[in-house]
């Protein structure tokens, strides 16, 4: 078992970070710093790790420590946002921590104090308010920010927030998880956060694990969030809020981040034409048709090719069997049992869109069915089954044609969403990524680290997208391609390179860090030196006018590739002989 002493000596604590997310419009903050010990110990756990270090008498030099290492990663990922560093209330009126070791660490590493929130973890009862307060007022005057954390956990967390006015205070997650389904909870939060506002205080709710918790906070006007639904906590976070997620903000978003794009599935897709009848038709006639098509369950109303109703047939059933009522209102207007008020959805309305609202509506939307039109005029009718079994279709689809190493968007999609972004006369930019010396480094390191080494680059390129105007999908094995409308895209493809560099050195032995590549003997025994694995950048502008399919972009792509790849070290290359980038930027937003 490594020593507590052994650690400290040798540094062998990792980072974690987990975004907060603003919950108003899907961007994130910042993120927490999170600690762990060696993966090989029982003290690889923050709990195990922070106990030895009191036991030992070493809780000051622990958390110092701890507080470099998530400095130092933060630094090296050149992470956006805000970084809530967690810091014990007996280490913050400690005299070596007042003493500025923090922020004469911080000018080392170029961070601005502004950046960092220092957050409070109060795992014991706090008696020093005054030592505290007077701690914070220090560092507030060097440009740090407070956050509270578990409020409602603690020992005296409510006094905390009133003797030291943080700017941040976080909800423990009891009271964040199943709150949806719990009233006392929602009330509590509501009270904190009507605090909130009275105090100028920004409230965060930690452990959100599902939508409906999500939504509930949303609603409720909680600022922040963090919790598994968002991000789990990682050596490498994500800079983008994922996906299903973005849609609860964009509407659009979904549709622009789809890889199926060209083929983007509207509610036509789930339509059924059921003949309407007039308002006037007699009730006898609708019983009549009811009873002849037992698969039939509901049956629309129109006049004059619009819409007016909808007939359910549960409700239309129960009520025509009531004694005596069909020889009393079997001649009268079916009007007179139609739902007057239909969910009428245009035919071009996106299905992620309607799932969404649905979800957020009556239940009876979804069992009764819904109307669907094309301006406003009849075209048919679709159902809460039909629009579930498309959305299955779709995701095993989706999942057909992503690579399993990635889960990136393979050939297929890649090969769609250039055909739309053709056929749509977008302008756009064309990033072929590929790895350089990736099969020696497979060859030496083997085939589990090689796929490390993909799934890293994967997820840096990822990173740099705006997800709003931009795509990447997993061509197979070290090559990717980006296809971006981000005006800065020419940066984002340097950030790609700088964050490659910085992250992949964790992969290589420190002997071939230090040698900057490795040895190995061909299969005729010569020794042959090779370079440690760097990302080549290809780089093409794709005018509509110059390009007529997906094969010519490939072509184009593949030539810029290899082009990067002839210059040394991280490289990108930019074939700008075809179209002037001012053209294409003027384009994107002009």
């Amino acid at each position: 078992m490594k020593t507590l002493q052994g650690i400290l000596n040798q540094r062998n604590l990792s980072a974690l970070f987990q975004p907060i997310m603003n919950i108003s419009d899907g961007t994130f903050l910042g993120f927490e710093g999170l600690i762990r010990g060696p993966a090989d110990s029982p003290l690889h756990s923050p709990i195990n790790l922070f106990a030895a270090a009191k036991q030992h008498g070493l809780s000051l030099e622990v958390e110092m420590l701890c507080r470099q290492i998530v400095l130092e990663s933060f630094f090296t990922q050149d992470l956006p946002g805000k970084l809530f560093l967690n810091v014990s209330p007996e280490t913050l009126t400690d005299p070596s921590f007042k003493n500025g070791q923090t922020l004469a660490y911080l000018e080392t590493l170029g961070i601005d104090p502004q950046r960092v929130i220092i957050e409070i973890t109060e795992n014991q009862p706090t008696f020093d308010f005054e030592g505290m307060r007077n701690a914070l007022l220090h560092y507030r005057s060097m440009g740090f920010q407070i956050a509270l954390d578990d409020l409602g956990e603690g020992f005296s967390s409510l006094r905390l927030w009133s003797e030291l006015r943080p700017e941040f205070v976080k909800i423990d997650m009891h009271f964040v998880q199943g709150v949806n389904a719990n009233p006392l909870k929602q009330q509590f939060i509501r009270s904190i956060q009507s605090i909130a506002l009275s105090s100028g205080t920004q409230v965060i709710a930690e452990g959100i694990e599902t939508d409906a918790e999500f939504k509930v906070l949303r609603d409720i006007g909680i600022a922040c969030g963090q919790g598994y639904f968002i991000a789990r906590p990682a050596p490498i976070p994500p800079l983008n809020v994922p996906a299903e997620i973005g849609c609860l903000f964009d509407k659009t978003l979904a549709s622009k981040q789809s890889y199926a794009s060209a083929r983007v599935l509207t509610v036509e897709k789930i339509l059924s034409h059921i003949e309407p009848v007039q308002p006037e038709t007699p009730i006898e006639n609708i019983f009549n048709r009811f009873t002849g098509q037992p698969g039939l369950r509901a049956i629309p109303v129109a006049k004059h090719g619009r819409p007016v109703g909808l007939i359910i047939r549960s409700e239309f059933i129960d009520c025509f069997a009531k004694p005596y009522h069909r020889e009393l209102r079997g001649k009268k207007p079916c009007k007179d049992m139609m739902n007057t008020a239909p969910l009428l959805v245009e035919k071009s309305t996106p299905i992620h869109e309607l799932s969404g609202f649905l979800s957020e509506s009556e239940v009876r939307h979804f069992t009764d069915g819904f109307i669907i039109t094309e301006q406003g005029r009849y075209l048919g009718i679709g159902t809460g089954q039909d629009l579930l079994r498309e959305i299955t279709r779709t995701q095993i689809e989706n999942a057909r044609y992503a690579n399993p190493l990635t889960l990136l968007p393979g050939n297929v999609p890649i090969d769609e969403h250039i055909e739309h972004l053709l056929h749509n006369k977008e302008f756009f930019v064309v990033c072929y990524a590929d790895l350089d010396n990736f099969k020696p480094f497979n060859d030496v390191y083997g085939y589990r680290k090689g796929d490390e080494m993909i799934q890293l680059t994967g997820k840096q390129l990822n990173n740099v997208c705006d997800p709003k105007y931009d795509f990447i999908g997993h061509i197979g094995g070290d090559d990717f391609i980006l296809l971006m409308r981000s005006a800065d895209w020419e940066q984002r493809c340097n950030r790609a390179l700088s964050a490659f560099a910085r992250t992949s050195e964790v992969l290589f032995e420190p002997e071939h860090r230090i040698n900057n590549g490795y040895i190995t003997e061909d299969r005729h025994g010569n020794a042959i030196r090779h370079p440690l694995p760097t990302l080549s950048l290809g780089v093409i502008l794709a005018h509509p006018e110059h390009f007529t399919s997906h094969h010519e972009i490939a072509e184009a792509a593949t030539a810029a590739k290899k082009m990067a790849k002839k210059k040394p070290g991280n490289s990108l290359f930019v074939e700008r002989r075809e179209l002037q980038q001012p053209e294409v930027a003027n384009a994107f937003y002009g």
